[in-house]
């Protein structure tokens, strides 16, 4: 079992690493992403560049990341209760945040949770998709609403009565408000850009 666990989540890792952000600005002359807007690798970052299309384009294939690991984890070690298919999204959030073709440095793993938990429970990815629309909507904050959004998985969870579920989306959640820190301290202060700023994120 631990061996399966640790195959997961290194296949997971490298197939969350490719940086389909990075990729797509390239291939469509939009230059290096990275030297835009925050620096970030994600389709946040990507709507600055005024294409909307390719934004959408790097959110669906980063939340692809964590749901095709989970897929495939499933089905080369399937069981009852999916942990390997789990862990091997785990790889890929860590992948698609640290990615080691990139210097470790990669995007904020949301849309790659998001892809991680519609596949492993969608009616929880649905709950969870509405909270951030509410918050991002009512607060214009993005950084927020991914915050308030992913860390109400592992407690939602919890109330269906899974906790391998709420293990999973915590361990996802965590790996997420570390690559938000700089967020929460911007939050803290009171200096978090909201939807339509032109200040970096």
């Amino acid at each position: 079992m631990i061996t399966e666990w640790f195959v997961a989540i290194i296949a997971g890792y490298f197939l969350g690493s490719i940086p389909f952000g990075v990729l797509l600005g390239k291939i469509f002359g939009l230059g290096d992403i990275r030297k835009i807007g925050s620096g970030n690798i994600g389709a946040t970052n990507m709507l600055r560049t005024g294409r909307k299309d390719i934004a959408l384009a790097t959110l669906v294939l980063d939340a692809g990341k964590a749901a095709l690991a989970y897929w495939l984890a499933a089905q080369v070690f399937p069981s009852p209760i999916p942990l390997t298919a789990m862990f091997a999204a785990v790889g890929a959030l860590i992948g698609h945040c640290y990615p080691v073709w990139l210097g470790f440095r990669g995007g904020k793993g949301v849309a790659t949770f998001f892809g991680g938990i519609f596949i492993a429970y969608w009616p929880l990815g649905l709950i969870v998709g509405v909270i951030w629309l509410i918050v991002a909507f009512s607060l214009r904050i993005s950084s927020l609403a991914a915050l308030i959004a992913v860390n109400s998985a592992p407690v939602l969870a919890m109330s269906v009565g899974r906790p391998d579920l709420a293990v999973f989306f915590g361990l996802m959640a965590l790996i997420i408000s570390v690559r938000h820190i700089d967020n929460i301290r911007r939050l803290m202060a009171g200096t978090e850009p909201r939807f339509g700023s032109r200040n970096k994120k």
